[in-house]
């Protein structure tokens, strides 16, 4: 697994990393001895970067990465999150209660100082006051935090966070379904030295080629009850397309994919290929997706003429189609 460097943090991630918002069950059942043989197999496939949130299954994802933790003593990295959880979204921010958040996941994933937490989808307005950037601060000096960073949904958002100097990393949604950052935000981040990391690389799943449009979800999938933005960003669902065009979309671009690879590892090697980010954390149901996405490390990149047949791709068939600000 090759290593990259997490901004100004200097931390050394892995470039596949593990995304463990389904170790909370938000996208349905998923048993314990399931959860751990994921983690295990990531481990073994040497990613060690995990990501998580105190809001996953209401801190159930912490709980069984801790679990994990105590015994296997992996030297993993754990990235986990603040700001969705009840009393503070959407406006009842206050240094006291953000600073309890962060210590109740201290006591979740059992350790004193957490390796990163990122400001979670905070409401623009809260963002562009600057207080809760000026208190990760402060929760860093005083060695709660090793570095802080922020998870936001659109590009707005991400020139914002970056008008402070400590934030380390922005979390992003970055795939062939939202390509706009290559000219709208990289070049800042990188003169920035922040950390580039990738959520929902996959479009929530579409993007692995497997779907149709007869599709079902689990009732506590998000993807079943969040389609149109009912319960938060439709962007964080199929990345904003709508389901059925997405499926479509998929299929014309199956063609393409190179010999020997999947429609994912496609998908994944293509932000791969943009060295502005530093991992793309990626979910597994299954501990053999997790060994899939981490394979996608040791493949080559994708011809230059195959990311100028996406790039007009993403311009003239799915950029209109994107129902959210990006």
């Amino acid at each position: 697994m090759n290593k990259r460097r997490l901004g100004k943090s200097g931390m050394q991630v892995s470039e596949v990393g593990l995304g463990c918002w389904q170790l909370g069950g938000d996208f349905g059942p998923l048993e314990e001895d399931r959860a751990q043989a994921i983690l295990q197999t990531a481990c073994h496939a040497d990613i060690n970067f995990f990501d998580t949130a105190d809001v996953y299954g209401a801190g159930m994802s912490e709980k069984r990465i801790a679990d994990f933790q105590r015994k296997n003593d992996s030297n993993i990295l754990i990235a986990t999150k603040v700001g969705r959880g009840a009393g503070l979204f959407p406006d009842g921010y206050t240094r006291k209660k953000v600073r309890d958040s962060i210590e109740a996941s201290t006591k979740r994933l059992d350790t004193d100082c957490l390796d990163l937490v990122q400001l979670h989808c905070v409401p623009l307005e809260v963002l562009k006051t600057g207080e809760l950037s000026g208190w990760m601060d402060e929760f860093q000096q005083q060695g709660l935090i090793r570095a802080w960073g922020a998870s936001v949904e659109t590009i707005e958002e991400a020139h914002i966070a970056m008008q402070h100097p400590g934030l380390t990393s922005l979390q992003i949604i970055f795939n062939l379904f939202r390509q706009n950052a290559i000219t709208e935000l990289f070049p800042v981040a990188k003169a920035n030295d922040i950390g580039i990391i990738v959520r929902l690389p996959l479009a929530s799943g579409v993007l692995s080629g497997k779907m149709s449009r007869q599709q079902r979800f689990d009732p506590g999938d998000h993807r079943n009850y969040n389609r149109n933005g009912e319960a938060f960003s439709q962007g964080e669902t199929f990345s904003g397309v709508p389901f059925d065009l997405a499926v479509d979309l998929v299929e014309e671009m199956k063609p393409w994919v190179p010999e020997g690879m999947s429609m994912a590892q496609m998908a994944m090697r293509w932000i791969l290929d943009h060295p502005e980010v530093s991992t793309v954390i990626t979910g597994a149901s299954r501990a053999e997706q997790a060994q899939e996405n981490a394979a996608v490390s040791s493949l080559g990149p994708l011809s230059t003429g195959l990311h100028q047949k996406l790039a007009g791709f993403y311009r003239d068939r799915v950029e209109a189609n994107i129902c959210v600000p990006v």
